[in-house]
C-alpha cells in the first residue's frame, strides 16, 4: 500500500515539476490557435469542449492501463510497477504534450 502512494505521489509531482519543465523548454503560447480552429472543415479539424478532449485523452491512457499492467506484473514482477509510474511520467505525458504541441506550430 505504501507503494501505491509513492506512486500516486511521484504522478502528481512529475506532473507538477517535470510538467512545468516540459513548457517551460518547448515555450507554449496560449493565444496561438489549434489547427482545430484554424483548418475546420468538420470531418478531419473540429473543435472539441475540454470535456470530451480530456475524456479521449483519458480513455487513450486509462484503456490500455489496467490490462498492460497486470500483464506486465504477471511477466515481470514489481520492476513493472516502476515502470508503469515512470514511464507515464517520463515518457506518455511528454509524448502527448510535444505531439500536441507540434501539431500547433506545425499545423
Amino acid at each position: 500500500m505504501i507503494t501505491f502512494f509513492i506512486s500516486i505521489a511521484a504522478l502528481v509531482l512529475g506532473y507538477i515539476i517535470y510538467g512545468k519543465l516540459m513548457e517551460k523548454i518547448f515555450g507554449a503560447d496560449k493565444n496561438r490557435k489549434t489547427p482545430a480552429m484554424t483548418m475546420n472543415d468538420g470531418i478531419d479539424y473540429v473543435p472539441l469542449s475540454k470535456w470530451k478532449t480530456f475524456l479521449i485523452q483519458f480513455l487513450n491512457i486509462a484503456g490500455l492501463g489496467p490490462i498492460f499492467g497486470a500483464v506486465a506484473g504477471a511477466m515481470w514482477g514489481p520492476v513493472a510497477f516502476l515502470w508503469i509510474v515512470l514511464g507515464s511520467v517520463f515518457a506518455g505525458a511528454v509524448h502527448d504534450y510535444f505531439s500536441g504541441m507540434l501539431s500547433v506550430k506545425q499545423k
